[in-house]
């Protein structure tokens, strides 16, 4: 039965601001609103969901913001080629609906028809089995263009209970061994072989990713899980020409002979270590794992020693972006918020650090779960914000962009926009 029925009763918001800022497209405007507010699949649009030809709920270590594992798109394609990474939320959210039209998925708000999608089309890898027997999807995912790799599906900041308050990995760790027989934890060798599968599509991936929870062991804080990404990286590097490949981790704030080691001993070309906010007292408060064994000044310190080995344009941090403005502990408001953002973000910027941002995607098993995320309109502000300072410091986020990531709104108008004058 279609949900797509009723008639908005009210301007959309998106051609809204579309209005208000026309040098931001407005498929970037949809796509952020769409994070933003999640997605419903009705009945019509999950029957044409093809298992075979797409792409299906996988091995992301994070959950679902209805918490529910079940046979739905993995995500979405824009007209542009474009990704939007999105998540089922239940209906009674307000999510975006999407159902077909004319036999086609399509985006409808409160029944009008926004904008055509598609589901993401299945690598041909993901119908195989690795030498062990695990299908090669539970080892090495896929976005439209990019490999992910999630080798380690705990984060040890969670031993003692101080994970992040937005974070439900460990929910999904217990959902995804259960339901999806997901391996916890991936040997290097066959991470390598699936990707030497994989890139027997010639032209479908431009790069390779990898992220997982902190592994606080090790003689220094987090050298196992250094020595652990090293081990996948060099596995992986086997399936390349040269040393180097196209590649993008994500892990803890390693200190700089780490840093070196993993630039040095792979073929790793950037690296990101996700703040997930750029204030210190909620830093404090949201990340208390990253405080107790790092803190928020080493954070940022490390993050500036990344690009004396990475390169300016090479290292970037992410944000949560909402969590600073959820209960009574955040911003009281979005200008104040805005405000405070950026001026951190510039001083990473002026040292050769970049800033994204995900849309913060309120998850029913963690702490701030019962809260909600920030207005469209402050997203676009960031969004424009955190590029203009790219701009400013001609700082270039390809390693990150629309292409090998499609999470980023702000790095989605690198795309569209020109980086800087010459």
């Amino acid at each position: 039965m279609s949900l797509a029925l009723v008639k908005m009763s009210r301007p959309s918001p998106v051609d809204e601001l579309a209005a208000r800022y026309p040098d931001v497209p407005r498929l970037i405007i949809v796509k952020t609103d769409v994070q933003r507010r999640g997605v419903h699949y009705a009945e019509n649009a999950l029957g044409l969901l093809d298992e075979r030809l797409h792409q299906t709920t996988g091995t992301h270590i994070f959950g679902a913001r209805d918490g529910k594992i079940a046979a739905r798109p993995e995500s979405l394609l824009l007209r542009d080629g474009s990704s939007i990474i999105t998540t089922p939320t239940p209906l009674e959210e307000n999510p975006y609906v999407v159902d077909l039209r004319d036999g086609q998925p399509w985006l409808f708000d409160e029944g009008v028809p926004m904008e055509q999608v598609d589901y993401w089309p299945a690598p041909a890898f993901y119908a195989k089995t690795s030498s062990s027997g695990v299908p090669m999807k539970n080892i090495v995912s896929a976005r439209p263009q990019r490999l992910n790799i999630f080798p380690y599906r705990y984060c040890t900041f969670w031993n003692n209970g101080k994970g992040c308050s937005f974070c439900d990995i460990v929910e999904q760790l217990k959902k995804g061994n259960k339901e999806l027989q997901i391996p916890a934890k991936l040997d290097p060798v066959e991470v390598g072989e699936v990707v030497g599968e994989a890139l027997k599509e010639p032209g479908r991936f431009s790069s390779v990713f990898l992220t997982s929870g902190s592994i606080v062991g090790g003689t220094r804080p987090f050298d196992d899980e250094v020595d652990y990404y090293i081990a996948i990286l060099k596995e992986v590097g086997k399936n390349f020409r040269t040393f180097k490949y196209p590649s993008q981790m994500i892990g803890t704030a390693f200190d700089k002979e780490q840093l070196r080691r993993l630039y040095a001993e792979t073929g790793l070309t950037s690296f990101t270590s996700d703040i997930e906010v750029l204030d210190e007292e909620l830093f404090n408060r949201y990340c208390p794992g990253k405080t107790e064994w790092i803190g928020y000044q080493e954070w940022k310190r490390r993050l500036v020693d990344a690009v004396d080995i990475f390169g300016r344009g090479r290292v970037n941090t992410g944000l949560v972006a909402g969590i600073e403005l959820a209960g009574p502990h955040g911003f009281r408001s979005e200008d104040e918020a805005l405000e405070k953002t950026l001026s951190e973000a510039e001083e990473l910027a002026r040292q050769g650090v970049s800033t994204v941002f995900i849309v913060w995607s309120p998850r029913p098993d963690t702490p701030l779960g019962k809260y909600r995320n920030a207005s469209l309109d402050y997203y676009i502000r960031l969004a424009r914000g955190l590029h203009a300072l790219r701009v400013k410091y001609r700082l270039p986020i390809d390693h990150d962009s629309y292409r090998n990531c499609g999470n980023h709104p702000d790095s989605d108008l690198s795309r569209l926009l020109p980086l800087w004058e010459e």
